[in-house]
Formats: structure tokens, C-alpha cells, sequence
């Protein structure tokens, strides 16, 4: 049997639907320009898992980030310490302004599973340098592909950002979801311009 996918369909009030799209890059960039002078990414070997919760609060809950904040506390805390993923705090003259976590635990590949500033960080325009970075990191391993993944509930420009940055858009997923500020993972302000229903 087919499936129909086009037209409206109706969501049940207290659900959120978005389209994610995967995006990847399968040769290294020709160079890496180097970091600013006013950014670092420091590598946390043993990220605290109250910090990292915080970080990903303060980056994500204007976009409705909620996948770590409903996952189980031990299981974040395993992804996180497991060798094979890498979180790097973003610094900017002093003060942590992002965060940055490549999987590498998918042989060949590495996935950019979490990329983003804080609110006050953006349009400073450090993402393309941190971007740079990331990518040199991730090349590292000399991987068959890069990977990264958006969705219409992210930062408005990301999808350009990493059209631009050298990504591929190679699928694309409708992802329908509890609303997180209803069941209490995050707060009901967050998103204002996703009315709540």
C-alpha cells in the first residue's frame, strides 16, 4: 500500500511537528582559516552533566531543543562519556558563548550531533569560524563523510549556514513530537513564534 504524504494533516492539540533535514559533506574542505584570536574551543575531556544540561538549555530552549532534556540523566550521561563523542565548550574574551559535540561512534562517519550559541552570541559572527574549527576537528579522523542535521523549529538561517559552510542536503524526515514546554521539559515561553496549541 502507498502512502499519501501530500496535503494538510491534522495534528492532535499538544503535538509539534517539524521537517529535519540531514545535510553532509563527504571530502574535507581545501583549508581551514584560522580560529579568531577572540574564540577557542576547549575540548571538556569529562563534561559535568549538570553543566552540559545548562549549556544545551541556554543554546537550545529558544529553539525548543528538548531531546536532552527528556532523555534519562544516566543516558545523557553515558553519551557523554563515552570516548568516542567529543564536546567542546565555544569561548569568546573569557566567557563560554557555545557548544559543540561530534560522534564519532558510527565507523566513517562523524555527526555533528549539536552545534549552536547562545542567543547573545549570535550575529557576532563567529559562526562560520567556529564552523571552520569544528569541521578541522571532525576531518581529523579522516572520516568517509560529515554529517549534520536541522530542522524548521532551529535557528531560522541554519540551513543556509551549512548550505554555505559546504553541506549537502541528502534527506529529509517530518519528526512529530509531544510539545516540550507542555509536558514540562521546557519552559511554555520558550518559542514564542510556535504558538502553542
Amino acid at each position: 500500500m502507498q502512502l499519501n504524504l501530500d496535503g494538510y494533516t491534522t495534528l492532535p492539540a499538544g503535538k509539534l511537528a517539524n521537517v529535519a533535514t540531514s545535510l553532509e559533506m563527504t571530502a574535507a574542505p581545501a583549508g581551514y582559516p584560522a580560529l579568531r584570536d577572540d574564540i577557542a574551543l576547549e575540548r571538556v575531556e569529562r563534561p559535568d552533566l549538570d553543566w552540559y544540561l545548562d549549556l544545551f538549555r541556554r543554546i537550545g530552549e529558544p529553539f525548543l531543543w528538548f531531546s536532552r532534556r527528556i532523555m534519562p540523566r544516566a543516558q545523557v550521561a553515558a553519551i557523554l562519556a563515552d570516548p568516542l563523542v567529543e564536546v567542546y565548550s565555544v569561548r569568546r574574551q573569557g566567557g563560554e558563548i557555545g557548544l559543540v559535540e561530534l560522534d564519532r561512534r558510527n565507523a566513517g562517519v562523524v555527526e555533528i550531533a549539536y552545534f549552536g550559541l547562545v542567543p547573545e552570541a549570535t550575529g557576532l559572527g563567529a559562526g562560520r569560524a567556529i564552523m571552520d574549527r569544528t569541521l578541522q576537528l571532525a576531518w581529523s579522523s579522516a572520516p568517509k563523510k560529515v554529517w549534520v542535521h536541522t530542522c524548521t523549529l532551529d535557528h531560522p538561517g541554519a540551513l543556509a549556514f551549512y548550505q554555505k559552510c559546504g553541506f549537502r542536503a541528502f534527506a529529509r524526515m517530518i519528526e512529530v513530537v509531544d510539545d516540550p514546554r507542555l509536558t514540562g521539559a521546557l519552559p511554555r515561553e520558550a518559542a514564542p513564534w510556535v504558538p502553542v496549541i
